[in-house]
């Protein structure tokens, strides 16, 4: 990849160099497919947590890449009575009510074999001719796509995006060996920032592992190094059942200090102009760890407000609404709004063990939800939570071995926020010509 003299020409979509085209998407053979509709759709007893056939929502769809996370599946028998939605690999998924404008590549490395979308979305299939389709995957993330589709919304409660619009969007097309140039640079930073997210999963896995085996299932090693439960060690009686002779179970709120977070005045300009302090919504987590806060409020914003700033690697978890019962890290300082509750670390009970716990025993919490519309709990019910307080000596123990996988895990998720920013840097740049890429004059 390097700079070229390039001469450029004015376009609908800006200056492009002279040998690339424009063309609107009815111009070229792209195929826009919508998903089936009428009295073959499923209905909603249809779908199952397994079955023949995934039948994408755009929960699936949630950025630019398959959340399979919560899916959907419909029978063989059904799938059979559906005409249209079917994918077929390199097809490009793009939301189209909603959330519009996600999109995700059904490629080569997705396991399901079978896949439908509803009608939230269409299949975007190209011809191999025009597009390379990963070229094509990333031109729709790039800001050339989203600031069109973002242009040619319709509604307002529910923004669409219709086919008949999105056969109006221009798309550019450069030369197809610079395409397949292009896409490589970009899918090799996905490919890594994937193995890092890989990697993360297999490392938080082995360490919920640990954590069971330890402090729930009690084979901790004793002073012989033997697994304690199993090897005689005694236990008693406490109110989470039976726990190991010299542990004790506890209210989270008695021994660990929680944080409820809050959201500074919107009104007042300087509590958000050029603000320095980190302060996440929600929202943020949904996310596997807070590496970057949603927005920054000023120092005078924090001291005039109820948000408090929650130290690195505090366990956060979400209260109400769509959120209810997320649970993350945050791996920054940050400050939180008034629906997510911070949970510190105290001498005895580090971070390490109370992600764990909490991550363990969430479902409990959340079932003292209340509310109509918007479920939600509280503080309190957080603090009444009971927490099982071990020996000192084996969390001791337990944090020689589990925080070299947290402290790995935090530098995959620092190094994945690094690549998706130079990504998203160079993606307009690359898409737009302004750096062209070499092409290999003997594959293209």
């Amino acid at each position: 990849m390097k700079p070229q003299q390039t001469k450029f020409k004015q376009t609908e979509i800006g200056m492009i160099p002279e040998d690339w085209e424009v063309k609107k998407f009815e111009e070229i053979t792209v195929k826009i497919i919508d998903g089936d509709r009428g009295i073959n759709y499923p209905k909603q007893d249809e779908f199952k947590k397994e079955g023949f056939c995934l039948f994408l929502n755009t929960k699936n769809v949630p950025g630019d890449k398959f959340n399979f996370d919560d899916c959907d599946f419909v029978s063989k028998e059904r799938d059979n009575l559906l005409r249209k939605g079917k994918l077929s690999r390199e097809d490009i998924v793009l939301t189209t009510r909603g959330t519009v404008g996600n999109v995700a590549l059904y490629d080569n490395d997705i396991k399901f074999e079978n896949m439908r979308i509803n009608s939230g979305m269409v299949i975007i299939r190209n011809d191999k001719n025009i597009f390379d389709s990963h070229f094509l995957y990333h031109l729709l993330r790039s800001p050339i796509l989203r600031n069109q589709f973002s242009s040619i919304y319709t509604g307002s409660a529910q923004p669409q995006l219709p086919i008949r619009d999105i056969n109006k969007i221009n798309l550019v097309i450069p030369p197809l060996p610079e395409q397949i140039a292009i896409s490589k640079i970009l899918s090799s930073i996905d490919q890594k920032i994937a193995l890092n997210q890989q990697m993360n999963k297999t490392l938080e896995a082995i360490g919920q592992a640990i954590f069971k085996h330890w402090f729930i299932n009690f084979e901790f090693p004793n002073e012989k190094g033997k697994p304690y439960k199993s090897s005689g060690g005694e236990m008693v009686d406490s109110e989470l059942g039976e726990i190991p002779v010299g542990w004790d179970v506890s209210q989270i709120g008695s021994k660990l200090n929680t944080v409820l977070g809050g959201t500074p005045d919107r009104t007042k300009e300087e509590y958000w102009l050029n603000g320095t302090i980190p302060w996440i919504n929600s929202g943020k987590v949904n996310e596997f760890r807070i590496t970057e806060p949603t927005e920054y409020i000023t120092e005078e914003a924090l001291n005039n407000s109820a948000t408090k700033l929650l130290p690195e690697r505090t366990t956060v978890i979400a209260i109400t609404g769509a959120t209810l019962g997320q649970v993350s890290l945050l791996e920054i300082e940050s400050c939180t709004n008034q629906s997510v509750v911070g949970i510190l670390e105290s001498k005895g009970i580090p971070s390490e063990y109370i992600y764990f716990w909490i991550k363990k025993t969430i479902d409990k919490i959340i079932s003292w939800q209340t509310g109509g519309a918007q479920q939600h709990i509280n503080k309190d019910n957080i603090n009444n939570s009971l927490v099982l307080i071990s020996d000192s000596r084996i969390i001791e123990e337990y944090l020689k071995i589990i925080n070299p996988f947290f402290n790995q895990i935090t530098l995959n998720c620092f190094e994945n926020l690094r690549l998706s920013q130079i990504r998203d840097s160079l993606l307009p740049k690359l898409m737009s010509g302004k750096i062209r890429v070499s092409v290999d004059k003997k594959n293209g």
